[in-house]
């Protein structure tokens, strides 16, 4: 008797799977094809522009170029889950085996990208040391539990070798024989060159954390602390976009003899922008910066509202000791000058250059109670502060 009713159940149940197994399948593709199209879209880029993800066979294909003008440097990077050693990758990609866990930091834009994953105990070196404001990875550097590494052509190959490290962090310049150094090339030393700095936009440089996350795997982190970001930054900028009035911007000061404004579809410019100001060399539509003399500098600027990051200058007295000729700016004798220098260490390094890269919303919102204190009454500032 129980048999039979158990004979009759599973016969019946075949027979409904038989009849609605197209369907299923069906239901299962189109699971599979959204599951793939979300995989897509989260490594897409939605800002940056020198940076491509692509899920290929057994790994991740990491593509970066150079955007500087007149370069068609790229770089090729396969991303290899540890216990996959023999997966077949590109011949022209670097093999890194992700999640990395030993990882050189040469400058100190990565540790705010690093801490935002809550991967700065990876760290095992870091380059320009003395230049790093987060805390956490001070103390480790004093502990000795970071090593510290000399740059440029001082740097120590066989100190690198000994570290072991899977990932050296490091940015791109476009001269391939500068960025990986004969010497490196030959230890086969795992080195990403990054080219976050050459984006356009704030929100740009800032979804460099999703290249980062890759190595890591640590994907979703990422994509919740941008969404966050960029949401907001967003939601700050729709606050500026339909002013009629914009007070008039130059930034800078000069630097060995030249004084290097950005020009007007750079990374400062349209932060600027963004922020409801006006540029004074927003007409300059290129990215990098332009090298001028004060004089010419004068000639735009004479009048302008506001004068922002004067290079490391925190008084106004400090400012005009450099040149007198600068208290010749209406915005100087007005007292709108603003640098951002408000978390500058000891050693001169400055948090906007660690974890403001991660976070533009937080320049942003600094740099709309510049130039637009009525929209963000209750915004104390974070980076920027007035020079007195």
């Amino acid at each position: 008797m129980n048999s039979s009713i158990e004979k009759t159940s599973g016969s019946t149940f075949r027979r409904r799977f038989q009849r609605n197994r197209p369907t299923q399948w069906i239901q299962l593709g189109m699971l599979c094809l959204l599951g793939l199209l979300c995989q897509l879209e989260a490594s897409t880029p939605q800002y940056a522009q020198n940076f491509e993800l692509s899920q290929e066979e057994g790994y991740r294909l990491l593509t970066i170029r150079n955007s500087q003008p007149g370069s068609d440097y790229v770089q090729r990077y396969a991303l290899v889950p540890r216990g996959r050693p023999h997966t077949e990758t590109p011949a022209d990609a670097t093999v890194i085996l992700t999640p990395v866990r030993r990882v050189v930091a040469m400058e100190t834009v990565y540790i705010g990208y690093l801490d935002a994953l809550n991967q700065l105990d990876c760290i095992i070196a870091a380059g320009t040391p003395d230049y790093i404001t987060q805390a956490s990875v001070r103390q480790r550097i004093e502990q000795g539990e970071i090593t510290r590494l000399q740059v440029g052509q001082s740097l120590d190959i066989e100190k690198l070798l000994l570290l072991q490290p899977d990932l050296i962090l490091t940015s791109i310049s476009g001269d391939p024989a500068f960025d990986i150094p004969a010497t490196i090339r030959r230890a086969k030393l795992p080195v990403l060159l990054t080219a976050g700095y050459l984006e356009a936009s704030p929100l740009a440089r800032a979804e460099w954390i999703r290249c980062l996350a890759a190595f890591f795997e640590a994907d979703e982190t990422a994509d919740e602390v941008f969404s966050q970001v960029a949401n907001h930054y967003e939601s700050l900028r729709a606050q500026t976009q339909h002013l009629a009035e914009r007070p008039t911007v130059f930034c800078g000061a000069p630097y060995s003899g030249a004084w290097y404004v950005p020009a007007g579809n750079s990374y400062t410019a349209n932060a600027i922008k963004d922020a409801g100001g006006k540029y004074l060399w927003a007409d300059k539509n290129r990215t990098g910066a332009i090298p001028l003399d004060t004089e010419r500098v004068f000639l735009r600027a004479a009048e302008a509202d506001y004068w922002i990051n004067p290079s490391h200058y925190q008084s106004l007295e400090a400012l005009f000791a450099a040149d007198p000729r600068f208290t010749q700016f209406a915005a100087a004798t007005d007292g709108r000058v603003f640098n951002n220098t408000r978390q500058v260490g000891t050693e001169g390094g400055n948090a906007i250059w660690e974890r403001g890269v991660v976070y533009p919303n937080e320049v942003l919102a600094d740099l709309i109670k510049v130039f637009h204190p009525e929209i963000l009454p209750d915004w104390d500032f974070v980076y920027y502060e007035p020079l007195k």
